[in-house]
């Protein structure tokens, strides 16, 4: 079997661009992926179709060689935009492997550990950034059978906060604590906007409320930050969607005061690398739980992910909240039920694309989540 060429797509979701993949191979059977990265679905896409020549003519069960060919062998490294480029080829070439096979992807990699898997949600609090706002909307999420939720209460704070806004924060977090009780898991999203001090500052005063987490308090660029918040926050930190290496994630956990690692397939090279990190973790007694705050085929990977991997812990789950039509760009998505994930057992990633649907939706360059301006939380379109 050889890879033939790829096609790419491009689905303007109001409040960032998705950016999906097909493979074609000359045995008549195609591979899908994602590869969305927040603001630069184009520059992606041309990051792909400019490595093709590293892909186009090889054998799809070989995605280690085709991953090294495109990432190692360029020589150049251009970060999570090219490791994106990289992970939707490598993705798709799985997708591949699983349906010549007629196996799902998580039997190619350890086989199934984890019949269903638990989902916290993720998206549901678009609206106004007011406690009210934020406890009615909670209260909903839990109605929906969600025993754990993830929000960022902080508006476009960057490295400090004045005591107003730091104050509006936590009475936020007290709202939804108040409204889904104490026995469900509240996580606590940072977005990497802090400086270390004000980090800590935070994770001491929401410490009485019992996050789960308190994730990406400091940029990923500086490690040392992050160490130095996690060694002394009394909160567990997560960390990890940003990184783009498995050296990045070697870097990290060398320290060992990080033990909920979270890894994007899709940033850090594709579905195999993940499940590497996912061992490195475990090497390190720690868990891991998926980043997934992309579209319907990123949620379908991070699915195989769970499947396999005996540390796993949960998996975060945007769909439900976003635009009506998601659920229609795939066929088979991935569905949350009183609130856990059931393992598919179809073929590859166990989704394809629903083309019609796909081109209803147009790219826009207005369509990205702008995490420091006021009022992101809305998840309006910033197209004029």
């Amino acid at each position: 079997m050889r890879i033939t060429d790829v096609e790419t797509f491009i689905v303007g979701n109001p409040w960032k661009n998705w950016l999906f993949i097909r493979l074609g191979t000359d045995e008549g059977i195609h591979g899908i992926a994602e590869a969305t990265l927040n603001a630069f679905a184009k520059t992606v896409e041309a990051c792909i179709h400019e490595l093709k020549s590293q892909f186009i003519g090889l054998d799809p069960f070989q995605p280690e060689l085709i991953s090294r060919r495109m990432f190692r062998d360029v020589y150049s490294d251009g970060g999570q935009i090219h490791k994106n480029a990289v992970a939707s080829v490598e993705i798709a070439c799985w997708d591949i492997i699983g349906k010549s096979l007629n196996v799902p992807v998580y039997k190619l990699m350890g086989g199934q550990v984890n019949r269903r898997v638990r989902a916290y949600a993720n998206g549901w609090y678009r609206g106004p950034r007011t406690p009210e706002s934020f406890h009615e909307k909670a209260k909903e999420v839990v109605r929906r059978g969600y025993t754990a939720l993830k929000f960022d209460p902080f508006g476009s704070a960057y490295q400090v906060m004045d005591l107003n806004d730091e104050s509006l924060s936590l009475d936020i977090v007290a709202a939804v604590r108040d409204a889904v009780g104490p026995k469900v898991d509240i996580l606590v999203e940072g977005h990497c906007r802090f400086s270390a001090s004000t980090a800590l500052r935070i994770a001491r005063k929401i410490e009485k409320y019992n996050p789960t987490w308190f994730e990406e308090p400091t940029p990923h660029h500086k490690i040392d930050a992050i160490v130095e918040v996690a060694r002394h926050s009394p909160v567990p930190i997560a960390a990890g969607e940003s990184l783009h290496t498995k050296y990045e994630f070697a870097e990290l956990l060398k320290h060992d005061v990080i033990h909920i690692l979270q890894p994007e397939p899709l940033n850090c090279g594709g579905l195999f690398a993940t499940r590497q990190v996912c061992d490195m973790a475990d090497a390190h007694y720690g868990v891991v739980a998926p980043h997934n705050a992309q579209g319907p085929v990123c949620s379908a990977c991070c699915v195989q992910i769970a499947a396999c991997a005996p540390n796993f812990f949960i998996q975060e789950f945007f769909d439900e909240f976003n635009v009506e039509w998601e659920r229609r760009l795939v066929t088979n998505p991935i569905e949350v039920k009183d609130g856990y994930i059931e393992i598919p057992d179809r073929p590859g990633l166990g989704v394809d694309l629903n083309l019609d649907e796909v081109r209803r939706h147009p790219y826009h360059p207005g369509h990205f989540l702008p995490l420091f301006k006021d009022g992101w939380e809305m998840r309006e379109s910033t197209a004029q």
